[in-house]
């Protein structure tokens, strides 16, 4: 790899055959970092050198996590690889990509069991969070459901429609059947753009306001309404639509 390979992956033309990750001062080393300062600290490489826990020869973890980012684009289009893809990619191999794929399901059941132990939603952010690791990856846009009690504790989540990557059809005379299925008190309202723009278009809009009519009749609240693409979901109550 030459060095203008070296730059495009974020590596400096020294780093490749810099010293070892231990020979790198306590403060600057990825485990240290983490275990001092906490895992947000870091940086997207160093949390993918946290993982790999080595690099290749003549890189480092951190380098090689660079290198990683770089081909694939961003962090997200990484992660988003399946397992078998990954296993193809350098330094990782059958044995790192199946623990990377089966850490990001921890991730995704943590985050499951946390909207589900009982607690009162009292953060709705945290329901943002939870749709977009359900439906960021999708390649179709999914409309989905939680459904929560008087006290804002969840009952269950579910896909309700599925479409193409243009967009799916959404009822709502189903959505208030399932809510009335599950003596659903409120509800929060989710689904991705496979496009990756975060932003409600005029149908998001108006899909929400018929379905926030139609369910006002059988006494169910919708408290937002994410769009799930690149970055932060988006919330429609922040917006002020709802």
């Amino acid at each position: 790899m030459g060095p203008r390979r070296l730059m495009s992956a974020g590596i400096g033309p020294g780093e490749a055959g810099a010293m070892h990750i231990h020979d790198w001062p306590e403060g600057e080393r990825p485990r240290e970092k983490l275990l001092a300062l906490g895992a947000a600290r870091l940086s997207d490489a160093e949390l993918l050198a946290v993982f790999l826990g080595s690099g290749l020869r003549g890189q480092s973890a951190v380098a090689l996590g660079r290198r990683l980012l770089a081909d694939a684009g961003n962090l997200r289009a990484l992660l988003d690889l399946p397992p078998p893809a990954l296993a193809r990619l350098p330094g990782l191999g059958p044995a790192r990509a199946s623990a990377l794929a089966g850490a990001l399901e921890l991730a995704a059941r943590h985050l499951a069991q946390g909207l589900a132990r009982g607690e009162a939603l009292t953060e709705p952010g945290r329901a943002g969070e939870y749709l977009a690791r359900r439906l960021r990856a999708l390649p179709y846009e999914v409309f989905a459901c939680l459904f929560l009690d008087t006290r804002h504790r969840v009952i269950a989540f579910e896909e309700l429609f599925r479409g193409t990557l243009d967009g799916a059809e959404v009822h709502p005379r189903e959505v208030v059947q399932r809510c009335l299925a599950h003596h659903a008190a409120a509800v929060i309202l989710g689904h991705n753009h496979p496009s990756g723009s975060p932003e409600p278009s005029a149908a998001d809009r108006a899909v929400t306001a018929r379905l926030k009519q139609a369910l006002a009749l059988v006494e169910v609240r919708v408290l937002d309404h994410f769009i799930i693409g690149d970055g932060a979901p988006c919330s429609m109550a922040r917006l002020g639509a709802l």
